[in-house]
């Protein structure tokens, strides 16, 4: 297992850098698939390469990402990028809330556009994967102190199968699969 590098955002700035789609998404391509060119991202999240590479040069400003070193007989206009991460939190205590909204509802786009995207794929998918898929809504009923021990519970459960850190299964029966959890109290009408 690679050693976890997981960040809570505080800096305002990293914040700002997270909270662009296409950002958010390149981010999280090279933190599950590792290191990868402009060129190699442009084709996993539908974009140009010219301005996946912008927004990898934005990211390495604040530190998120970073040009790897390539071989001597590579050709050096493409230049592979890592992330230095392996996941991050935003701390939502910081004094700009707008900030971290505007990164949260980003962040739910594309947990929904990836289920979109799952749903409309999920046919073409081998029995195995689509036994195994699901999608669950669940409401409790929780004291504050117990959804926080849960968020914990589930984390502690969820952390060893985390891509970037995960190196022990290369089959071919393994995936990357996505698993978004949102834990809210609701609001009574």
């Amino acid at each position: 297992m690679a050693p976890e590098a997981r960040r809570t955002i505080r800096d305002s700035g990293e914040v700002a850098a997270l909270a662009h789609p296409l950002r958010l998404d390149l981010i999280n391509h090279l933190m599950s698939r590792g290191p990868a060119t402009a060129s190699q991202c442009a084709r996993a999240v539908g974009d140009t390469p010219s301005n996946c590479s912008y927004h990898l040069r934005y990211l390495a400003r604040h530190g998120l990402v970073e040009p790897v070193e390539s071989e001597p007989d590579q050709d050096s206009r493409e230049r592979p990028w890592r992330a230095t991460i392996t996941g991050f939190q935003v701390d939502l205590d910081q004094p700009d809330p707008q900030q971290e909204a505007t990164l949260a509802n980003i962040a739910l786009q594309r947990d929904q556009r990836l289920a979109r995207e799952h749903m409309a794929t999920r046919d073409s998918l081998e029995p195995a994967w689509r036994a195994a898929s699901g999608m669950n809504t669940y409401t409790l009923r929780m004291t504050a102190a117990e959804l926080e021990e849960l968020g914990n519970r589930l984390d502690a459960l969820i952390r060893p199968y985390i891509a970037a850190t995960r190196q022990d299964v290369h089959d071919r029966d393994a995936a990357l699969v996505h698993l978004g959890l949102h834990a809210f109290p609701v609001a009574e009408r």
